[in-house]
């Protein structure tokens, strides 16, 4: 395998097992059961990387070429969803932040450099970053009967996304080292969501005018 296409893989495992976690609190804060549990995990999970692969046209999804994707995923649901249920005290929607930010940032540099890596145009690119990044929590939330934290949660989410993107297509055109420009880009999409998490830092919105 070629030492991109490697590090790649391992970034999509991370995300996978960061998107996963999300997934396993979100369910438990839910009071599912162990399909349910397994069930937001997956979706939480693929979700994102599948709505890339299918606009890329890459076959098979990453989580068909990688089956240990899924048993990792089935793993921790069986595993996590007995000590779920026995916890007396239930997750906070701020435990989901965590793994949630750094799935963000793992699967939205894996969206922007497969584009890239397949010539599309920048912006392009981009926005196969934030998609990949952002769509397995929109689709967890529409199973968990939410509307997506994407949508009404006005601490910036897809915009970390879109900004890291960018910041990661630079980086490639001065030629810096693949490796270096992906973990300058994980770690500023999620070091810049969990900063407006903590800070509480919001993008500016509509105010309806009451007068």
């Amino acid at each position: 395998m070629p030492r991109f296409q490697l590090i790649i893989a391992a970034i999509e495992f991370a995300a996978t097992l960061a998107f996963a976690v999300s997934g396993l609190i979100e369910a438990a804060r839910r009071r599912m059961d162990v399909v349910g549990i397994f069930a937001v995990a997956f979706i939480t999970a693929f979700g994102g990387g599948t709505v890339r692969d299918v606009l890329l046209d890459r076959r098979p999804f990453f989580w068909v070429e990688h089956p240990g994707y899924v048993w990792l995923v089935f793993g921790l649901a069986v595993v996590a969803a007995p000590w779920l249920h026995r916890r007396r005290e239930r997750f906070t929607e701020r435990a989901m932040m965590l793994p949630d930010a750094l799935g963000l940032g793992l699967f939205s540099v894996t969206g922007v450099s497969l584009a890239s890596a397949a010539d599309m145009p920048a912006v392009v690119s981009v926005m196969m970053g934030v998609i990949t990044g952002v769509f397995g929590g929109v689709m967890r939330d529409v199973i968990c009967n939410e509307v997506p934290y994407v949508f009404h949660d006005h601490r910036p989410y897809a915009l970390c996304a879109f900004a890291g993107a960018w910041v990661y297509l630079a980086m490639e055109a001065v030629q810096l080292p693949p490796l270096l420009s992906l973990a300058v880009s994980v770690a500023l999409i999620a070091g810049l969501r969990l900063a407006a998490v903590l800070t509480g830092w919001t993008v500016p919105r509509w105010q309806r005018d009451e007068s």
